[in-house]
């Protein structure tokens, strides 16, 4: 068949001559589902030219202002998008946490305990502790709120979201890296991933707001320490209510 020919796409009726509908973007060569089309979907929709996922990671790490201008500047084809990627990353995070049977918290200052016969606020430490990734939305909204607070006049809050959705999804990352280290290195490796994200932070915010430098770097500092504070308090009192209306 030649490579010309028409094709009625399956998924909105459209007439295509090419590989893809022009209307809706759908393989015009769609036939029944196998395990290879499954497979190759999902490696599509993390590498191809649609959502190039390896381009996103490099961008966010080794340019991120640039790329954090170019999605806010319109260019969405062209990178991961920012909820997306986020949360790709808090699963690997967590699969590879079960895999290998890490304990974030089995440091004996961090560890757990049965709070069955304990207090609500024991009740509540831990449930947090035990829920951290889920709660770490709390702190993608706390972050845009705090730099929109700092930087009001260079974008709106919707974008700073955006951009925190990508940073914490770096800082997932560094934290399933710092997971290892913490786990074939000792608990003195502990620090090292919230440690690497407050210089990556640094980086990324001058990177992307460009100047005058050393007020963006304060203001980013005020910003970082002030955004994971209110997260804290967040996540623990919404900790505190789940676990006061669990009892009830």
């Amino acid at each position: 068949m030649s490579a010309f020919s028409s094709h009625t796409c399956k998924n909105c009726g459209s007439i295509s001559s090419g590989k893809y509908c022009q209307q809706c973007g759908q393989r015009t060569s769609i036939g029944k589902v196998t395990f290879l089309e499954t497979f190759q979907d999902l490696i599509d929709a993390l590498f191809s030219v649609n959502a190039p996922l390896l381009v996103t990671v490099k961008g966010l790490l080794v340019h991120p202002g640039k790329l954090l201008r170019n999605y806010l500047a319109g260019q969405r084809k062209k990178y991961y998008k920012p909820v997306a990627f986020f949360i790709l990353t808090t699963v690997v995070y967590i699969v590879l946490r079960s895999l290998i049977g890490f304990d974030p918290f089995r440091n004996a200052a961090f560890q757990v305990q049965d709070g069955s016969s304990g207090t609500h606020l024991e009740d509540a430490r831990n449930f947090m502790l035990f829920n951290i990734n889920n709660l770490l939305f709390i702190f993608v909204f706390t972050l845009a709120a705090l730099s929109k607070l700092f930087f009001f006049q260079r974008y709106s809050f919707a974008e700073f979201v955006a951009v925190s959705f990508y940073l914490l999804g770096i800082y997932t990352m560094l934290t399933t890296v710092n997971m290892f280290l913490v786990e074939f290195l000792g608990d003195q490796m502990q620090l090292v991933g919230i440690a690497a994200m407050f210089f990556y932070f640094l980086y990324a915010m001058t990177s992307f707001l460009l100047k005058p430098r050393i007020i963006i770097i304060l203001k980013s500092i005020l910003v970082y320490f002030l955004a994971f504070l209110t997260y804290f308090i967040f996540a623990f009192g919404l900790s505190y209510l789940i676990v006061l209306l669990k009892t009830k």
